[in-house]
């Protein structure tokens, strides 16, 4: 089982520690916002086990079928992970105004800090992992799992301190104002990973900075060989793996091998610095 795969499956089993922990003192404490905590790491949970197995099948080879890979099972599950945590949003709102005009008690108080202490330390360590291997393998799906918790930790601090603010005065209202605003947060996080999550499924191409330093390196391998001109850049993502091609213009005169020893020079260059893309170059004869 592979490193991401494994990391994933970590995210599963902190996620249902937590989502047993919070419907327990939510009970307890009857507290909407507890209860909103609660369905948010339900969220998670779903959201990691959608992330588990995109990227298990991500990390599939190509084959007949996906003879360009499979990469966009994880970009499929990014998407899926916003439009869930949308939705989360959107019941947390309704239960929290729910709550605000039927008053209802909130009691237990102690046992709501206590838990969400617990669930900020909890979600701080697997996010931090998360991000790392994410990083490391440049995993959307990791990434917004990783998202997924960060926001949780702002929430879990959010309601802590709704807790203590209701401990100290006693006014009800602020857990349900408390809830809505971390469901706020929640679309925020949602619109943001589904901006990351969707472009690559419609090959949008990768991050302008990406593209002006593979500009960079062209130029560096070309060197003062006025000669020698590229052109149609292209590029786009499929989950990890960046594609990317272009025209290169050589002289008439220029032998087969010669052209193939250039495009070796600039894939190699390209490939030091950028890990796990896919170069395409087609050579074209240039009257100058």
């Amino acid at each position: 089982m592979n490193v991401k795969v494994k990391t994933a499956r970590l995210s599963i089993f902190s996620n249902l520690f937590l989502i047993v922990l919070k419907m327990i003192v939510g009970i307890l404490t009857g507290s909407v916002s507890m209860m909103s905590e609660a369905i948010h790491s339900g969220i998670d949970l779903l959201a990691s086990i959608v992330a588990f197995f995109s990227v298990k099948i991500a990390s599939k080879p190509p084959d007949e079928d996906h003879p360009y890979g499979h990469g966009k099972y994880e970009n499929v599950s990014g998407v899926l992970e916003a439009l869930l945590i949308f939705v989360a949003a959107l019941w947390i709102i309704y239960e929290a105004v729910d709550r605000l005009l039927h008053k209802a008690d909130v009691r237990n108080i102690h046992y709501g800090i206590i838990v969400m202490l617990i669930s900020m330390v909890v979600n701080f360590i697997v996010s931090r992992k998360l991000y790392s291997v994410a990083k490391e393998y440049d995993s959307i799906a990791l990434e917004a799992d990783a998202l997924h918790l960060k926001t949780d930790v702002y929430t879990s601090l959010g309601v802590a301190i709704g807790f203590v603010l209701l401990y100290f005065t006693g006014h009800i209202w602020i857990d349900s104002v408390i809830a809505i605003l971390v469901a706020i947060l929640i679309m925020y996080e949602s619109f943001q990973l589904l901006n990351t999550a969707f472009s690559p499924l419609v090959d949008a191409q990768l991050p302008e900075k990406d593209i002006e330093r593979i500009n960079s390196i062209i130029n560096n391998s070309l060197g003062q060989n006025s000669a020698v001109m590229y052109n149609r850049i292209r590029t786009r993502k499929s989950g990890h793996q960046k594609y990317l091609d272009f025209i290169l213009s050589v002289p008439n005169e220029t032998s087969v091998k010669e052209a193939h020893d250039l495009c070796d020079e600039i894939e190699d260059e390209i490939k030091a610095e950028f890990k796990d893309i896919d170069i395409n170059i087609h050579v074209e004869p240039s009257d100058k």
